[in-house]
């Protein structure tokens, strides 16, 4: 095939080159990614931002299980019900019962949980969540036995007889303290603890590596200078061991 003709102007008659025409880029078609890292932002950085948001709600659990617990054990130590019991020689005694009185579960229970918080710090991983677990159910506990002793009298019952010394004493004009339902919301406080535990725990420091078992460093060879093995006896170490 015999190659085209150049392009002539009218005037001179000369070849006019040709000259490529240059290409526009076409714009891409696919969706900007949103999981890329924003510019400026060091790598690691959008794995490191839960983490962050982790650790910031360790100092909210330790909060909510102190105030759960001094809560619970301020509650109980108050009264949870008083009444009135016939003498037996006439007149009326006044009896009352405390909230340890009436059941030593919850003060059982919110001590549990002030030993969980402390030991969040001893484990990681998977023992941070069964550690959790522990504290909310504790939690729970607490407010169920304070709501079950809210309005319940056989304790107050049970306080008439003795200091009557009859079997089949009973105390009467019962009434009840608003102490079993602050009990309760401590024992909320506490079960929410948990809640946070178990779902950021993971990402929540631990005491640090020197609480780590010491790991048995190399002895010193036999090569080393008397100076070398001076710094291995202030290391700790034993140079003769081989």
């Amino acid at each position: 095939m015999s190659a085209l003709p150049e392009p002539r102007t009218a005037e001179t008659g000369t070849a006019e080159p040709r000259t490529a025409e240059p290409r526009t880029a076409e714009p891409s078609t696919d969706a900007p990614r949103t999981d890329a890292p924003r510019t400026g932002e060091p790598a690691g950085a959008a794995a490191g931002r839960p983490a962050a948001r982790g650790r910031r709600t360790l100092g909210p659990m330790l909060l909510l299980t102190v105030l759960g617990a001094v809560l619970v054990l301020t509650a109980v130590s108050r009264v949870w019900a008083t009444g009135k019991v016939a003498g037996v020689t006439g007149g009326t005694l006044d009896v009352s019962v405390t909230g340890s009185t009436v059941s030593g579960l919850p003060t059982g229970l919110a001590l549990a949980a002030l030993a969980a918080a402390v030991a969040v710090f001893a484990v990681r991983g998977a023992g941070r969540i069964a550690v959790g677990v522990l504290m909310t159910l504790a939690g729970l506990g607490v407010a169920a036995g304070a709501a079950v002793n809210a309005g319940d009298a056989s304790a107050l019952h049970t306080e008439a007889a003795r200091k009557l010394a009859l079997a089949g004493a009973q105390a009467e004009q019962v009434g009840h303290s608003v102490w079993p339902w602050l009990a309760l919301a401590g024992g909320l406080l506490i079960a929410l603890a948990g809640l946070l535990t178990v779902r950021f725990g993971r990402d929540w420091p631990g005491m640090g590596t020197r609480y780590d078992a010491p790991t048995r460093k190399a002895p010193a060879k036999a090569g080393d200078t008397p100076a070398d093995l001076w710094k291995a006896l202030d290391r700790g170490e034993d140079p003769t061991a081989g």
